[in-house]
This record gives C-alpha cells, structure tokens and sequence, in this order.
C-alpha cells in the first residue's frame, strides 16, 4: 500500500465544509499544519475564534474525513484561533475589501421575501420562522433577517442560545434549524427597549445586510414590522427586487388593514409573492372546526391586490389556529419541522412547497452562448 502523504490529508480535509461560511477548510486557508507518522496522522486546524460555534463540528468531521483515507489508524486534530491579520485575510477572501449588499447585487440568484402584515399580533414572526426552517429542510440555503426592530422575536422563536460572534468587521450569524439568523435582539442587553428614531433605523437594516456574511444563500426571510414604515420603504430601498409576503388574520378589519400593506408595492415597485392567512379555523379534538376570527379574509386581501396590482396575487394558504404553533414558538422549536404533521405544520409545509416551486427566471441573464452583439 502506498505511503500516505500530506497531499492525501489535504485533499481529504477539501471535502469539510465548514457551516457557517459555506466553503471548505482548504479553500480558506483554514489548515494550519499535517503530520504523517506512519498510519497516524495529526492535523491543525484554525477557528475564526477561540470559542468557535463550529469547534465540535469542524474537529468530528476533519477526523472522519482523514479516517476515509486508506492506511490510516488513528486521526487526531488539534485547533488554534487565527490571528487578527489571519482573521482579515479571511474577510477579504469572503466578502471584499469593500462591504456591499449581496443581494441587490447584478446576477444574484438569492429569493428575498420581505414578511409584512399591515398590524401587529396576526403571527407574522411565527410564519417567518416556520417557512425558513421548513424551505432548510427541503434541502435550501436560508437566512433570516429580525427587520422587527422594536418588536424583535426571532432570536427566541428560534431557540438560539450562541448568538452572533465578529471576524474581524464581518459578522457571523448564529445557525438555528439550519437557518441563518441575525437581530437587534442580538446586540441588546437583557429585554431593554429599542429607542431609535428613522435614520437609525435603516442603517441597523443596512449594516444587517453588509456587514454580516450570509454566504450563498437560496432564500433570505425579512420579518418586517407591521405597517408601512420606515423599515419597509429602507428595504425597499436596499434590495429593490424583494417580493412582498402578506400575513393577514381571516377577520375583515384585519384584512382591509392587510391591503395596505400590500398596496405599497404600488409605490416601491416590488412583487408581491403571495398571501398567507394566519389563525384561520381552529380544528376541534372531535374533527370539527371553528371559525373564531371569521372566514375569507386571506382571499379578500389576495383579491383586492390582484385588482389594484393588475397581476394574479395568490392566497398561498391558510393556516389553522393550532395551539402546536405558539408552543413551538415558545420553546423555539418552530411546529413545522418539530410537528409537520400537525394542522399547522401541515398548512406551512405546504406553502413552503409553493414557495418552493417558483422557478428562476432567465430575463436579462447571459446564456453564454458566445454570441456577440456586432
């Protein structure tokens, strides 16, 4: 059998990927040293930081990588933290020497969904977190954006105990269901209030945007706060092409308030990808159902937007009043993924699909086809 090689560890370490930065320990440099003494073989790896989320997950899966390699006996890997110029070589490599916004970027293929509802207390948080842990588990890069300022919940909704931690200017968000997620609540001490008036406002959006490193993501959710405020004219802004969720309750007055959350794309120029109704019939243990906040109102809003839009705005679902809901979102484990087959997770799974399904669009694009324009 041949001599195992240093080229054989690394090439066996290309194939660790690590979480938060969507790209392998070879790729960024983050191998610091391999040692071959006979079948054994020690490897260094670097972390961003010494108390590096991904420490367990980076070692386990660096060991079983090198134990793939025929010949060895025994793998053992050791961490260092990288150094401060380490550390910004690394954010160069990542996001450039300039911070700019990915997503509003030419060519980027990332679906952002900006989660609206025209009034608080209609679960526009509980949808947001619920469709971006049920579209991670159908196999997609998600992030989560808490645009909720004032009224920041996810965090919690999503049982993150780590919270973010700083490579260099670079922000590294916290991985909850496999969901990227960042917040005010982040930077907060305790439940303190968040007194800011609208500059402020939309440069906390901003730097959210920029300064944290999202990697190459499939979808990325914003949970807007209610209304037409200043958060949904910044994000309109700062990302042009965001499509619009609406959450609405089947109560009448909460949808008539819903269409004007809806009808500000009229102003911003944005897309509407569909609405969802919140707190629809509540099932009964007996199989029945109850109506308590009324019927209809998803479909009234969907139907209103599709008069003043003049596109075709779908009812994308609706989900019953399911106790499994709020409780998931207490213990932060959203019903979706947690109870998929409860009438909630049900209903979300299945807008999740739609969600889904929408196919990437070709308009504008190069095809690469080497025809020039003479």
């Amino acid at each position: 059998m041949a001599a195992i090689t240093e080229n054989d560890v690394l090439q066996a370490l290309s194939t660790v990927i690590d979480p938060e930065l969507d790209r392998s320990l070879t790729e960024l440099d983050m191998v610091k040293s391999v040692r071959v003494d006979g079948a054994d073989v020690h490897a260094t790896i670097l972390l961003t930081i010494a108390g590096c989320p991904m420490k367990g997950t980076l070692v386990s899966d660096s060991i079983e990588a090198i134990k793939k390699i025929p010949g060895v006996d025994n793998a053992f890997v050791d961490t260092e933290a990288m150094t401060d110029d380490q550390r910004r070589e690394l954010r160069i490599k990542l996001r450039g020497s300039e911070p700019v916004i990915p997503f509003s970027q030419p060519g980027s293929t990332t679906r952002v969904l900006a989660v609206a509802s025209g009034k608080g207390g209609v679960g526009k948080s509980s949808v947001t977190v619920n469709l971006a842990t049920a579209l991670a588990q159908r196999g997609l890069n998600v992030g989560v954006l808490d645009a909720d300022i004032y009224g920041h919940s996810i965090p919690q909704m999503m049982g993150d105990t780590d919270g973010p931690h700083q490579v260099d200017d670079m922000i590294m968000p916290p991985i909850c269901h496999g969901v990227k997620i960042i917040s005010i609540g982040h930077f907060v001490k305790g439940n303190s209030p968040v007194i800011w008036r609208g500059p402020m406002l939309h440069r906390a959006i901003q730097q959210f945007l920029t300064d944290v490193f999202w990697g190459d993501l499939d979808v990325l959710l914003l949970d807007l706060p209610p209304g037409t405020g200043d958060v949904a004219i910044s994000v309109a802004q700062l990302i042009p092409g965001a499509e619009l969720l609406i959450v609405t309750t089947p109560q009448a007055a909460a949808a008539e308030v819903a269409e004007r959350a809806g009808s500000i794309s009229q102003q911003t120029k944005q897309k509407i990808a569909g609405v969802i109704e919140n707190m629809s019939a509540m099932v009964m243990p007996d199989g029945s159902t109850m109506e308590i906040f009324g019927s209809g109102g998803g479909q009234t809003v969907a139907d209103r937007l599709t008069q003043i839009t003049g596109t075709t705005i779908p009812l994308l679902g609706s989900i019953p009043l399911d106790p499994n809901l709020r409780t998931g979102g207490d213990s932060g484990e959203p019903v979706s993924i947690s109870q998929p087959d409860s009438p909630a997770g049900k209903a979300l799974n299945s807008i999740a699909d739609k969600l889904v399904k929408r196919k990437e669009s070709l308009l504008g694009k190069t095809l690469g086809l080497g025809i020039s324009k003479k």
